[in-house]
């Protein structure tokens, strides 16, 4: 039954897509991100459903004359400046056809990401864009959450099989970026209801993410609060009661050995699993020196680890792995394709900033200042969880990048002015048609 439902989804979708390629957009987001053949048993599990999405979508693409260039903002220039660069790290590499897979595998979401900056435009394509994001990742970590509460977290939380946040802890991190959107998405309903539902998701969204026993998610949660709490201005205090009274009741809840598990934070060199870490960064140090183009997709190479790394007695057999956005880079592409992925990063935090300072002089646009606000407490959840992940490559952080470029491109055309509110009984996106659009975080 979950095959046929999954598959009648992709396929309506991509039919659609057909006619109206921002649909394909949508449908690529909630498979790429969601992966819901990943939840079958059947035959759709191995469906190349992530295909049938971008090739209606890129077919919708060229039939429509509803496109613009993808060309909107900085961040999209650094981007493609990053693929130029990747792909001469990807031939100038040690393994340039085994890095093959990777490669690809990273090029479909980078293009895709350029296909949804071309399509989407419009206010409405935002808040269905976001809406996408924040039901797929909340699918998943609404249901990590009351596992997690259920088990009263005796067990660890995963993210669905053969994806890019299997691994519990990018399943962490990645469920921690997404608490600020549904935070957005709650400023912007009028719905009574509809925030509490929002205030629940939220709450087992930080359930799922501490029953992974991160403690990467866990120093990212404490960087995404520092920042919120620091913006309520006159209301920190009651902010900070608040955090406080619901962190430590999710605290409790947790057994000994999630409190054993996140003391070693402050223990690190007595961890086995930390220090085969830093033993791969030194790897990665050292092929930024000598490697200046990278050594392509794949640095966890034994004898790149027996060349560089100071820690190889502790590895035995094991080549370990970054296990960092930043070290990742380092060691795949260098040096300048590090310091074009961090360009590409404080560009689009800037484009946020931006956003934030302009929407405070258009009453229309406080739904801007709030997505900006709430892009850029994802962000630094992304910057601090990713220095202990490997999420250079996950779409998530890009679909944040898609979102501010293309929230910039409307406020600074005053979209307000030639976007018409949805007419009274028409289907209209959640939250698109508030009453008053003030700014409210």
């Amino acid at each position: 039954m979950r095959d046929i439902l999954v598959m009648s989804i992709v396929l309506v979708g991509a039919v659609a897509a057909l006619r109206r390629p921002w649909i394909g957009v949508m449908l690529w987001t909630w498979v790429s991100l969601m992966n819901p053949h990943r939840a079958t048993w059947g035959f759709a599990y191995d469906m190349p459903v992530a295909a049938i999405a971008a090739g209606s979508t890129l077919i919708g693409l060229l039939i429509t004359r509803d496109r613009e260039s993808p060309f909107k903002g900085p961040p999209v220039t650094w981007l493609v400046v990053f693929i130029v660069w990747i792909t001469l790290s990807w031939l100038a590499g040690l393994d340039p056809a085994g890095d093959y897979g990777q490669w690809n595998k990273v090029m479909k979401i980078y293009l895709m990401t350029l296909v949804a900056l071309a399509l989407l435009r419009s206010k409405t394509h935002i808040f269905a864009f976001v809406w996408v994001i924040v039901i797929s990742l909340g699918f998943l970590g609404a249901k990590g959450g009351a596992f997690t509460l259920v088990t009263a977290g005796s067990y660890r939380v995963w993210g669905p099989a053969e994806t890019f946040i299997a691994e519990n802890n990018a399943f962490a991190v990645a469920i921690v970026m997404t608490i600020p959107l549904v935070r957005f998405l709650q400023l912007q309903l009028e719905s009574r209801w509809g925030r509490r539902a929002m205030t629940a998701l939220m709450i087992l969204l930080a359930a799922s993410a501490l029953g992974s026993q991160s403690r990467g998610a866990l120093l990212a949660v404490v960087a995404m609060s520092m920042l919120l709490w620091w913006r309520l201005g006159r209301r920190r205090l009651l902010g900070l009661m608040v955090m406080a009274v619901v962190g430590a009741a999710l605290i409790a809840f947790m057994p000994e050995t999630w409190e054993a598990r996140m003391s070693t934070i402050n223990t690190y060199e007595e961890d086995q699993s930390a220090m085969m870490r830093i033993a791969a960064w030194w790897v990665a140090w050292g092929i930024g020196f000598d490697y200046p183009l990278g050594v392509g997709f794949l640095a966890a190479r034994p004898e790149l680890f027996m060349k560089y790394s100071p820690y190889v007695h502790i590895a035995g057999d094991r080549t370990p792995v970054a296990h960092s956005i930043y070290f990742q880079t380092l060691g795949h592409h260098g040096f300048v394709g590090l310091g074009i992925f961090l360009a590409m990063w404080i560009s689009s935090w800037r484009v946020a900033s931006a956003i934030r300072r302009q929407a405070r002089n258009h009453s229309q646009a406080g739904w801007c200042h709030d997505l900006a606000s709430m892009s850029q407490v994802s962000f630094v959840g992304y910057f601090v969880g990713g220095a202990f992940l490997d999420l250079a490559y996950f779409d998530l952080p890009y679909n944040l990048l898609v979102i501010l470029v293309l929230t910039r491109a409307w406020l600074q055309r005053q979209g307000w002015k030639t976007e018409p509110a949805a007419a009274p009984g028409r289907w209209r996106v959640p939250g698109v048609n508030r009453a008053q659009d003030q700014v409210a975080a």
